[in-house]
C-alpha cells in the first residue's frame, strides 16, 4: 500500500510537470508575440517623433540630416525657424468694432492686424502646435522635454543598452529633380536581441519570406520620397 501511494505520489508529479511543460510550450509563442507588439509600439513612437523632427529640420533649413547630434542640437538650440505670426494693432482699430468678429482677409486689409515674419526655435514651435506629445507618470499628455528629445535617437528596448536608431538623408533623382530623403530605422536583431533566439530568428524569416518586409521599423525611405512608417 506504501508504495502504491509513492506511485500515485510519483505519477501525480509528472502530470504536474507535463502540464507545466505544456502550458509553457503553448504559452511561449504567445509572450514571444505580446513582447514583440509592445516593442513595436514602443519603437513606432519613436520613430514618429523623429519624423517630426526630420519634418521640421526641413520646413527649417531645406533639407532632412543624417546625424542626430546636428538634427537634435540645431533643432534645440537655433531659432531658425521661419513663421508668420499676426500682430493686431489696436489703435487702428474704431470703436464698435470687434477684432473677433472681423474677417481676417478684411482685418488685415483694413490695418487692424498684420502679418510678420519671425524667426522661432523649432522646437519650441513644435511644442506650440502640439506635435511632441507624450504621456507623463500620472497618465496625462504632455509635451516632451529637452531630455526625451536628446534620448529619441535610442531604440527602446532591449533595456540598459544605448542602441540608436539608423539614420541617413540624402537627395534622389526624380523625374529630373532632387528631392530631399531620409530613412530612420532599427532591425529586429537588435531589437529583440536579449529574447528567444529561435524566435528570432522564425520571426524575421517569416517578414522577409512571406511578406518580402524589412524585417524591423523603419519611417522614410532612402529608395523613394516618402515619409510613411512600415509600422502605419
Amino acid at each position: 500500500m506504501k508504495g502504491r501511494t509513492i506511485i500515485q505520489i510519483l505519477l501525480g508529479v509528472v502530470i504536474i510537470g507535463l502540464a507545466i511543460v505544456l502550458y509553457n510550450s503553448i504559452m511561449k509563442p504567445v509572450r514571444f508575440e505580446n513582447e514583440y507588439t509592445k516593442r513595436r509600439d514602443a519603437c513606432a513612437e519613436k520613430l514618429k517623433t523623429i519624423r517630426t523632427l526630420e519634418e521640421a529640420y526641413k520646413v527649417t533649413y531645406g533639407t532632412y540630416c543624417g546625424s542626430f547630434d546636428t538634427l537634435i542640437n540645431r533643432l534645440l538650440n537655433e531659432d531658425s525657424m521661419k513663421t508668420i505670426v499676426k500682430i493686431t494693432n489696436y489703435d487702428k482699430i474704431p470703436d464698435g468694432v470687434d477684432i473677433n468678429e472681423t474677417p481676417e482677409k478684411e482685418a488685415i486689409e483694413k490695418g487692424y492686424v498684420t502679418r510678420q515674419e519671425v524667426f522661432v526655435n523649432p522646437i519650441a514651435k513644435l511644442r506650440e502646435d502640439k506635435k511632441l506629445p507624450t504621456i507623463d507618470a500620472t497618465g496625462h499628455t504632455v509635451q516632451m522635454t529637452d531630455e526625451q528629445i536628446r534620448n529619441v535617437r535610442y531604440v527602446p528596448y532591449p533595456k540598459g543598452e544605448k542602441n540608436e536608431f539608423e539614420l541617413q538623408a540624402g537627395m534622389l533623382e526624380k523625374s529630373g529633380f532632387f528631392v530631399p530623403v531620409f530613412e530612420c530605422k532599427v532591425d529586429l536583431k537588435t531589437l529583440l536581441s536579449d529574447m528567444d533566439n529561435q524566435s528570432v530568428v522564425n520571426k524575421i524569416a517569416e517578414i522577409e519570406k512571406v511578406s518580402g518586409r524589412y524585417a524591423g521599423w523603419k519611417v522614410g525611405d532612402m529608395t523613394q520620397a516618402v515619409t510613411d512608417g512600415n509600422f502605419e
